[in-house]
Formats: C-alpha cells, structure tokens, sequence
C-alpha cells in the first residue's frame, strides 16, 4: 500500500456525527512507597489529576484531534461531570448543545488510580439503566436535526444504556436512506442489533460471543466474520490485539493488517482511537481498506501513550510513514523513497544514502553500512540493478540477481531503505532522493564522489568511511572461479 503523506491525512470533507455513550475518564496520579497499616493495600500519595473524554467522548476527542469537523450526540447527567464534559467539548472546538442532560442520571465516571505507568484501581460511578422513551425521542429529534451536516456517522456503544433498539434502528435506516456511511463500535452480544451499518467493529472477544465460538486462530475467525456479514449485511474490521486488525467484506478477500506497536503502555481508548480514524477516513470518501490500514497504523500508534490518549494529525502521518518502513523487506521504487526521504527531513531527521552492487555481501560491506548508519538517522541504500553491474563488472556479473541483493540488503538493521537503480552511477537517484549525509568508502576523495556537489549544495555533507583491507567482492569472485576451474 502506497506511502501517506500529511496532505493525504487531511480528511478533507470528513464531517462525522459520533453518537454514543459519553463518560468522563479522571486520572489520579501518585507515588506508592508503603503498604498501608489499616490493610495489605498500597498507600498512593496523589501528585496530580487528569480528566479526559472517553467513551464516544473520545471519539470525538479523536477526530478533533484528526481537525475533523464533528459532533456528538449523548446523554449526561445533570452532575459536576456531566458539566465537565460540556466544558470539555467546548474547549476542543465542539458545540456541546448536541447533548442531552438528563437530571435523573449521573454521568458515567470512571476514576484511575496510576502509580508511575502502573494503573492501580479504577472506581466506575455509573447507570447503565434504560434511558426511557422520552429521552430515546429526544436522541432521534436531536440527530434528524443535526445529520445535514455530517457524511459519516460513527456509533460508540459501551452498554450504558444510551443505545436502545428504537434509537439503533432509526439512526441506521435514516442513514440508508440518505446513503450515509454508517459505523459501528459494538457491545452487544447479538450485532444483528447493528444490522445495516456499513461497517461494525468487534474485537475478537466480542465476535466470539456472537457465534458462541472462541475466535483463538485467524481462520477461525476468518468463519465467525463471514457469519457476521451475512447476518447483518455489514463489513466486518475485526480488532485483533497484538495481530493487529483483519478486514472483511462481502464478496472480497479478507485484509489482514499487521500490529504496528513494539511497546505498549496503556490499551485504554485504543478501539475509540480506531473507531475515529476509521470513520474519518471513510468520510473522506478513502477505500475502506486504506481507511483500515490508517486505523491500526493509529491504534498502534495511540497505545504507547499512557491514558485515554488523542492523535494528531502529524502523529498519525509519522506513525503510518513508520508502518510504509518495515525493517525487513524495505525495498522500494525511487518515488516512494523520495516521498519517504522528503518526509523524514520534515521531521528533522538526518538521512544518510550509500550505494554499491553488493553481489556478494561480505564482513567489509557490513562494516561500512554500520559506520553509514551512525552517521544519520535512516540510511538508504542505492543498489547497481543487475544490467547496471553488467556493464561496469563484465557479463558474468553480478553472481547473486538484483532481487536477492536488495532482500539481502534489507534485512541488515542498518539498513532502512533499499532502491534500485538502472544507470551506471547513482547521481539522478541522489538528486531525486537529496540526502543530508552522502557517504562512500574512503579509496574515494571527496570531489570524486558521485553526487557529492549537489548534496553539499543543498546543505548536506559528505562522509568518508575507511574500508576493511583485504577484503573485495571481486576477489572473492576470483577465488570461487578459481576453486571451479581446480575441481574439475
């Protein structure tokens, strides 16, 4: 899948109408350093307090975050916390007067307590108790009000009552009606309650439930999805945990997106954060798999974060530019690289470019590609194709094909990116590419590496690494030939 960049992640005309339950996450953070003498629990000395949206609250806390334009319609209680997070909507830019206040309610607030990144306790104050039939009418006027103004409507259940049968039914068939984009966070057990959504979003528990069959393995699931589609009508993206996400969608093949995370700090709000990102990007009328692929590449991104946590639109740009750079296989044309290469100097980040035939990968090649890859942050790597070696080693070269050089080269963890190159020298990939840092072995001067003019010109500068002595592609070549002509 191609490379995203900032503008691309704009979301441009995405509109979307989150309905659902709201609540109010506080975080209570502190020190532990004894156990107390009333009972074997810690003692937590509270330094500071945090308080976020959550639930549909931080949905749309997301796509706020995302520069969507958004709403929420929701119920609170007529309490200090439901006051909180009309506040809290008004300071991220949203109008709160899409809520609905319910004086018989209180307002759902969880409390955490966090000791360092260790989350401790967490107090749940809540009624998850049927809204009733007035506050449901209110819901329904609220929503054929205000969906006008929304392409895409993104509903966050979280079983607290907010989403009866009458107010699921309404919002999903008004939408049909007026062909808008529909999708869903479920809790149900049953997600025939969400049929005709255009997508519903389980994670592997909830999907299990349905069908009443541990989803343990993907192909498992792969079944327990395709009952799903055909019950409800609806594509499934199905959230996988440490797997990552799978798609699926009536007629097509599944899409398995891999999990981006390598350190995880907090889970918490991580499904809200797919949830936005997903419905933003089927607003802006993406593919539902890059809408997808944008959504793991967040979720993965949001759980290294402590806390029900937002992403900006930077962030989520870096991290699905993180998800377009694998460490194994990072073998690209020259205009993804340039892309890559453009928005890694964007960051402010140093990227070294080397070059070579790299036919037989021996200890002075892994030397150097080291000492290049201390010298800058990313380091690409520019490979002679096998007509390039060809014509500057003779016609019996290269020995290994231009395939397996760059696999090879790859998966070097020096290595962050690989591209192929047809001429005899490198110098319009480097011009195409401009890295801030050329480097070459030191059997060159400064003035005779290729590229080194213009790079210089632009800001850059030119390292020059020593070689290993004694050790040379050809010959090595030499020897084997020479070894072949003994044996026989």
């Amino acid at each position: 899948m191609s490379i995203y960049l900032p503008e691309r992640l704009a979301f441009a005309g995405a509109r979307v109408l989150v309905i659902g339950d709201i609540m109010l996450d506080m975080f209570r953070y502190g020190s532990v350093t004894r156990i107390s003498p009333e009972a074997p629990v810690p003692v937590m000395h509270v330094s500071s307090e945090h308080a976020m949206l959550g639930g549909a609250g931080n949905v749309l806390a997301n796509l706020a975050a995302l520069e969507c334009f958004c709403g929420l319609i929701a119920v609170v209680g007529d309490d200090k916390s439901g006051l909180q997070c009309q506040r809290m909507l008004s300071s991220i830019g949203v109008d709160p007067t899409l809520l609905i206040v319910a004086p018989s309610r209180v307002t759902t607030l969880k409390t955490r307590l966090v000791s360092g990144s260790q989350q401790l306790l967490r107090c749940d104050e809540e009624d998850a108790s049927p809204l009733g039939t007035e506050i449901e009418t209110q819901i329904i006027a609220r929503f054929d009000a205000a969906i006008a103004k929304y392409n895409a409507v993104a509903i966050s259940d979280y079983a607290k009552g907010m989403l009866s049968d009458r107010v699921l039914r309404h919002v999903i068939e008004h939408c049909r009606r007026l062909d808008i984009p529909v999708v869903v966070d479920p809790k149900r057990r049953d997600l025939t309650a969400y049929a005709g959504a255009t997508a519903i979003k389980p994670n592997r528990s909830e999907l299990a439930a349905f069908i009443g069959t541990p989803c343990s393995n993907l192909s498992i699931s792969r079944v327990a999805a395709e009952h799903a589609m055909a019950t409800t009508g609806s594509s499934i993206l199905l959230t996988l945990s440490e797997d990552g996400m799978a798609l699926f969608r009536p007629g097509m093949e599944m899409q398995h997106f891999h999990a981006t995370a390598t350190e995880v700090y907090d889970v918490s709000g991580a499904g809200d954060t797919a949830l936005a990102i997903f419905s933003a990007g089927i607003a802006a009328r993406l593919a539902m798999d890059e809408a997808a692929m944008l959504a793991n590449a967040g979720a993965g991104a949001v759980v290294r974060k402590l806390g029900t946590a937002t992403l900006s639109r930077a962030e989520l740009s870096r991290a699905v530019a993180a998800v377009d750079e694998p460490r194994i296989g990072a073998v690209c044309g020259i205009d993804d690289a340039a892309r890559l290469v453009a928005h890694w100097k964007d960051e402010g980040l140093r990227v070294g470019f080397t070059n070579g035939c790299f036919d037989i990968v021996h200890a002075g090649h892994i030397e150097i590609l080291r000492q290049a890859r201390a010298r800058c942050d990313h380091l690409v790597v520019g490979l002679n194709s096998d007509k390039s070696v060809a014509r500057l080693k003779g016609p019996n070269r290269p020995i290994q094909p231009e395939t397996s050089r760059a696999q090879v080269l790859a998966a070097i963890d020096a290595v962050d990116l690989v591209v192929i190159f047809d001429d005899d020298t490198p110098l319009e990939l480097i011009k195409a590419l401009m890295p801030t840092e050329l480097i070459k072995g030191a059997d060159y001067t400064e003035d005779a590496v290729v590229g080194a003019r213009e790079v210089k010109a632009d800001g850059g500068r030119v390292h020059l690494i020593e070689l290993v002595p004694g050790l040379s592609t050809t010959r090595a070549v030499e020897r084997i030939q020479q070894g072949l002509e003994i044996a026989r």
